[in-house]
C-alpha cells in the first residue's frame, strides 16, 4: 500500500501537540478558497511512498527526535484514506499519537461506508474537522484555521486544557543547501522560529 505525499517533517512542535512527525498528503478534492497550501491540491505532484517506508522514517524520527507522535495534513488526508488509516494504525501499534486535520467532518466521516474510515477514528487521538472558511479566520485557538472547524478528543490521550493549547501559534523555518522551506500556522500574532535540533535532555 501507498501514500502520494506532498511534505514531510520528521520533527516539528508546530503541527500539534508535542514534538511530531507531520505528513502533508498530495490532494484534496474539498478545494477551500485560501487554502494556505494550494500547491498540495491537485492530485497530480507529490511523492509516491510505501506504508513501510513512512513507517521507517517515524521510527527514526522517534529514535532521533524522541517524536510522540504523527500529524497528518493536506491536501485532505481522507482522499487517501485506506492508506492513511493502514499508516495511521502503524503508528498507533507504536504507542505514539496520531493527529488528524480533516476539511470533513466527523459525521461526514461516520458516515462513510468505507471500514477503512472507522479504522481512522478508532486510532486517532485528536480530529480537527471542518472546511477551511477565509471569511471566519481563529485568532484564538491554536493550530485552527477558521471558527467554524472543531477539535474533537477522541482518547483520553490529550485533553482541551492541556498547556499545549495555550501557547502561541508558531512558523517553522528550515533552511537545507538551497531550500527554504516553511510549516506551522501563518496567523496574526504567530511567532516565527529558525528550526534547530533541540537537545534531548529538553
Amino acid at each position: 500500500m501507498f501514500l502520494k505525499t506532498a511534505q514531510i517533517v520528521d520533527c516539528t512542535e508546530a503541527e500539534g501537540p508535542g514534538r511530531r512527525f507531520a505528513i502533508w498528503t498530495q490532494g484534496c478534492p474539498l478545494h477551500c478558497p485560501g487554502c494556505c497550501n494550494p500547491e498540495f491540491i491537485p492530485e497530480t505532484g507529490g511523492t509516491l511512498l510505501s506504508i513501510e517506508e513512512i513507517v521507517k522514517q517515524v521510527e527514526l524520527a522517534h529514535q532521533k527526535h524522541r517524536i510522540e507522535g504523527v500529524t497528518f495534513l493536506g491536501g485532505e488526508p481522507l482522499a487517501q484514506l485506506e492508506s492513511v488509516a493502514a499508516l495511521a494504525s502503524e503508528i498507533k501499534i507504536r504507542n505514539l499519537s496520531v493527529v488528524v486535520f480533516s476539511g470533513y467532518t466527523i459525521e461526514e466521516i461516520q458516515s462513510r461506508l468505507n471500514p477503512a474510515a472507522q479504522q481512522l477514528l478508532s486510532v486517532t487521538d485528536i480530529l480537527i474537522d471542518g472546511r477551511y472558511l477565509k471569511d471566519q479566520p481563529d485568532t484564538k485557538r491554536r493550530w485552527i484555521g477558521s471558527t467554524n472547524q472543531r477539535i474533537h478528543f477522541l482518547t483520553d490521550r490529550y485533553k482541551p486544557n492541556d498547556s499545549y493549547w495555550q501557547k502561541s501559534n508558531t512558523l517553522e523555518i528550515r533552511v537545507s543547501g538551497n531550500e527554504l522551506s516553511v510549516n506551522g500556522f501563518p496567523s496574526i500574532g504567530g511567532k516565527a522560529l529558525w528550526r534547530r535540533p533541540k537537545p534531548l535532555s529538553e
